[in-house]
């Protein structure tokens, strides 16, 4: 009886053999991309769709993506060490809330006083820089803005702890990303924390009229109004995240909010 090799041929079975290994590397491809894709997607963005906690989550500290590249200028603190009040939740600190029933506290007059002033605004189309850290929208602003001013407003002088406000957007502590995640959800512009990377490719590419986000894979921040919100470059731990200054962006894409 003839040989499997004698009916085939050399040739032919040499043609099956070359078939079936590109068949195997072709599925290995696949599945190697399709890994990755989802790798990709976990490690820039954290669905908070179904987190309920007020309390900062355990793995908060977790790798959050590559360590922040300017975090020596950050007057960095380790989460064990910050004993500091949790931040509302974004959507919540840009709101403008009516005066407290009864008889306020100090600082809930300070922070009428500060809301109210906010909701004017200032003349100009540039933010105001207060001597307590905050910023003051532009009258002409749109709604938008002024929500994420407010917002970073509520945590412009929060602790920087690295992988802060990536656990879960109401935390005590905000690094880079975090910081500027959370003022963009005060103005309905982000549903979840993201990465600095993770910016580079979001909204829309260049320079915006209101809001520019300056992004690379070990940092990020973004010119609102005018103003500088960076965690880079602050005056001490408590220094506030606004900032006058302009910077050089070297080594940045910049982005910005459709329409913005």
């Amino acid at each position: 009886m003839p040989s499997v090799v004698a009916r085939i041929g050399v040739g032919r079975l040499a043609l099956l053999a070359v078939a079936v290994l590109a068949a195997l590397l072709a599925l290995t491809f696949l599945a190697r991309g399709k890994s990755v894709r989802e790798q990709d997607r976990a490690h820039h963005v954290v669905n908070l769709a179904s987190s309920t906690s007020t309390a900062p989550p355990a793995s908060a500290t977790a790798s959050v993506g590559a360590m922040d590249s300017e975090i020596g200028q950050a007057h960095a603190e380790a989460r064990s060490a910050v004993n500091h009040q949790l931040a509302p939740a974004p959507s919540a600190a840009s709101t403008t809330s009516a005066p407290s029933p009864g008889i306020p506290s100090d600082a809930q007059v300070r922070r009428e006083v500060h809301m109210l002033q906010q909701s004017q605004g200032v003349a100009g189309s540039r933010a105001k820089l207060r001597a307590d850290g905050t910023a003051v929208p532009p009258r002409s602003a749109p709604g938008v803005v002024k929500d994420v001013i407010r917002a970073g407003n509520e945590i412009t002088d929060f602790p920087y702890i690295w992988g802060g406000g990536h656990g879960s957007f109401i935390d005590n502590g905000y690094d880079c990303s975090g910081s500027v995640s959370y003022a963009l959800a005060g103005g309905g512009l982000l549903g979840s924390p993201m990465v600095s990377g993770a910016f580079m490719r979001w909204g829309k590419p260049g320079p915006g009229k209101w809001i520019t986000i300056e992004a690379s894979n070990g940092h990020v921040y973004m010119y609102v109004a005018g103003l500088r919100f960076d965690t880079s470059g602050r005056s001490g731990p408590r220094g506030s995240r606004w900032q006058a200054a302009q910077r050089s962006n070297a080594g940045f894409v910049a982005v910005h909010p459709p329409g913005l």
